[in-house]
């Protein structure tokens, strides 16, 4: 797979970052261009250290409002126990839409969504536990494949909620056990004959749930524990030898103990398939749905043998991925459509949109952007199905699963409420900073700038003369070029005189209330 060498203009460093991030501002686009490609890649592929949600709401009985919960007990009273409970999950919601909001210029927060819809865990568990679980992805997100594996395993949310808290030697449970197998690792391949998937047999299924059993969960939603942990209990375990199917070359595993589950998973990682299948998902999320035979040969197995090479590190496969000359192919650009979150955030994040009302104004504000995203198809922490959300596996739609008639009227609701009036949540109104970012653009009095920058900041493709054109005319309300540049003077010259203020907020509240309903800012 070749690097690229083309032109590193401002279109493929906005391609990179929508790509990458949930939201560049014009600045930050400028500024990639002038790094160039090979510094902002490495600079994407950074992960900052995250900080932890914190308690805002009247049902946390336990620490004081603006402290962490992550570690903290829960009441003994079951009433408030649950309420307790209650406030943690909206806290915690709130705390992933403010990471996505005010994401540092890095691909931190899109690989933790990655990873949170491979691994597809719901939060039935604790606050508590889907906070370090969410945590384990985000941190990880870029380092060692087959060690977060081993990892999620035995974590108290994956063992909660795919029963392996209850998966013992007496009443062995396949439900991780075929996951694992068909969802986390190798993938599902084509049915060969009943039970034998190409990749793995029913067989293998049984045989893995034996190796998995003897882990067990306490202190969940507990008054005394500061954590939910997992634990090995070597009478509830399986300390028999097991055979793998031909698939795994017909391996016996032998009674290790607490240490089996991670010698079966080393054997699982043994099969390149592995690579295959996790950078086909990569490719699928990050680049195009659409895998064709000259892909799959030209980029996936490229891809797959830098995995296997660099013994199942991410880096270097995002590293050879986000400069590959395929990356930047033009037929790639505008190729999915973006998730409920993803436009949403489109909308704030390159605008600079951040809520500003103290804690407990900012958290309610965010858990009501985390729950507009549900309403149109996708809350974060409770994914459909274990396998995630079908936008990412269901072909032939793919990522069209996120438009049908009830989801495109719900996305142009918040975009005319974001852009005119605002959202009122409690006693504060959440609006689109508006001018700030039209002052923020490379020249403000400028027409058609303005226009070329707003398009180069939400359009993965350019648009035709007409359709600038006309967005042009929105800006400047018929009028010549000249007047536009006028009023705007009159503006940065009496920036609190309502008189003068006014019409440009008029103005560019009618040109983004358009831009942000247009097909082309749908898609990434």
């Amino acid at each position: 797979m070749q690097v690229y060498t083309g032109p590193w203009t401002k279109a493929e460093a906005a391609h990179l970052l929508r790509r990458t991030t949930f939201g560049a501002t014009n600045q930050q686009l400028l500024t990639a261009v002038s790094n160039g490609m090979n510094a902002t890649v490495n600079s994407i592929l950074q992960i900052p250290a995250g900080d932890q949600p914190l308690a805002y709401d009247a049902g946390e009985t336990i620490v004081p409002q603006g402290s962490t919960w992550v570690n903290a007990v829960y009441p003994a009273n079951q009433t408030q126990n649950q309420q307790t409970e209650n406030a943690r999950f909206k806290s915690l919601g709130a705390w992933i839409a403010k990471n996505i909001n005010q994401e540092q210029l890095c691909i931190a927060e899109k690989m933790a969504f990655f990873w949170q819809n491979h691994f597809g865990v719901t939060a039935t568990a604790e606050a508590r536990a889907m906070y370090h679980f969410l945590n384990l992805l985000r941190q990880n997100s870029l380092g060692n494949f087959k060690q977060l594996i081993k990892d999620v395993t035995v974590h108290p949310a994956m063992l909660l909620f795919l029963n392996g808290a209850t998966n013992n030697v007496f009443s062995p449970n396949e439900n991780y056990s075929r996951e694992l197998l068909e969802l986390f690792s190798i993938g599902k391949g084509n049915q060969l004959a009943a039970g034998d998937y190409s990749t793995y047999t029913e067989t293998d299924v049984a045989a893995g749930a034996k190796i998995l059993t003897g882990y067990t969960v306490t202190g969940i939603r507990s008054s005394t524990l500061t954590q939910a942990t997992a634990s090995f209990n070597p009478i509830l375990h399986d300390n028999n030898s097991k055979t793998l199917s031909y698939h795994f070359n017909n391996q016996v595993i032998a009674g290790a103990g607490a240490s089996e589950y991670a010698n079966y998973i080393d054997v699982i990682f043994s099969q390149p398939q592995v690579a295959k299948y996790i950078c086909s998902k990569l490719y699928r999320y990050f680049v195009n749905y659409d895998i064709t035979p000259t892909i799959q040969t030209d980029v996936i197995d490229v891809l797959a043998q830098t995995f296997i090479t660099n013994n199942y590190e991410i880096l270097p496969v995002m590293q050879q991925l986000l400069t590959s000359d395929h990356f930047y192919d033009m037929s790639i650009r505008g190729a999915i459509i973006r998730n409920p979150i993803e436009m949403i955030m489109g909308a704030l994040n390159p605008t600079q949109t951040i809520p500003n009302f103290g804690l407990v104004g900012d958290y309610q504000t965010y858990i009501s952007i985390y729950y507009v995203s549900d309403t149109m198809g996708q809350s974060y922490i409770v994914p459909p199905s274990v396998a995630g959300w079908t936008a990412y596996y269901q072909a032939p739609a793919y990522s069209k699963l996120w438009i049908n008639s009830t989801y495109i009227k719900k996305r142009f609701d918040i975009v005319s409420a974001l852009v005119y009036s605002g959202i009122p949540i409690g006693s504060n109104v959440l609006k689109m900073n508006l001018l700030g970012f039209l002052n923020g653009l490379s020249d403000p009095s400028n027409a058609p700038q303005v226009i070329d920058d707003i398009c180069d900041v939400f359009f993965p493709k350019a648009i035709n003369a007409v359709d600038k054109l006309t967005l042009k005319l929105i800006l400047t309300n018929g009028l010549p070029d000249f007047e536009w540049t006028l009023q705007y003077n009159d503006y940065v010259a009496n920036s609190t005189n309502t008189t003068y203020f006014t019409p440009v907020t008029q103005r560019m509240q009618a040109l983004m209330n358009v831009i942000l309903k247009m097909p082309q800012f749908q898609t990434i």
